[in-house]
């Protein structure tokens, strides 16, 4: 071969090689170690702990409601619903069925089958209902709010089974700041103990207990807004607008 041909051939050796770096990878430089659990003191004998309550309202069916087609709630009154459980339970105070009785005498005096697009009157406790389904059985739930003194709420949730039984499946009252639907949950939002602080619970629905129970809860600081030192105003000088 002459040796003006192999000089160009020789030429392209380095830039073939450099070709094949194209694209490799490259080192980060080293990673910090993965640290588990340490179990302290793994030779104390620990407390039993018994089985926890399961912290929810039992289900219980709704008396005093014709039952409903084709497990659609969307044709409930909720006003009318409300009412039936406090003919079902009068004078009760405590409880899942707990209700003020100034709260019970205004839902008494609540106007029945307005339309579900409309909104109560202000005097009625019984807020708007919202529907979701909570139990995935491919039907939505009635979730109903009512307002009690000091800003406090009953939220309860119904289910339709498959015979139209109006089934209670969640009731509490909370001081409560918000309520959420998340998924499948219901989340409420209510203050803590600790001043700064609210706590957050969802529940959620429990196959095996055929009701919603609280199954998490967390709590997190109050979000603020103070100013940051570098956007502050700075001060009027006198004489000066």
């Amino acid at each position: 071969m002459p040796a003006r041909t192999l000089l160009p051939l020789l030429a392209l050796v380095p830039l073939l090689a450099g070709c094949g770096d194209t694209g490799g990878l490259v080192s980060a430089g080293s990673t910090p170690t993965a640290s588990g659990p340490v179990h302290l003191w793994p030779d104390r004998r620990g407390a039993s702990v018994p089985p926890a309550d399961p912290g929810g309202a039992p289900p219980e069916y709704v008396k005093g409601i014709p039952p409903v087609r084709d497990q659609d709630v969307h044709a409930v009154d909720p006003v009318a619903l409300v009412q039936a459980e406090l003919s079902a339970h009068p004078n009760t105070e405590v409880g899942a069925d707990g209700m003020p009785p100034r709260t019970a005498a205004a839902i008494r005096e609540c106007a029945k089958g307005t339309d579900k697009d409309e909104e109560e009157p202000e005097a009625c406790p019984v807020l708007k209902p919202y529907y979701r389904d909570l139990t995935g059985n491919g039907k939505d739930e009635l979730i109903v709010g009512i307002e009690f003194p000091d800003k406090m709420m009953s939220v309860r949730v119904y289910t339709a089974d498959a015979d139209g039984r109006l089934n209670r499946i969640m009731a509490t009252t909370e001081t409560v700041i918000s309520v959420e639907l998340a998924g499948g949950d219901v989340i409420l939002r209510v203050p803590s103990g600790n001043h700064g602080y609210e706590l957050i619970t969802a529940w959620s629905w429990d196959e095996k207990q055929l009701t919603m129970l609280p199954t998490r809860e967390q709590i997190v600081r109050v979000p603020g807004n103070p100013q940051a030192p570098g956007s502050r105003e700075p001060a009027p000088v006198p004489g000066r607008p």
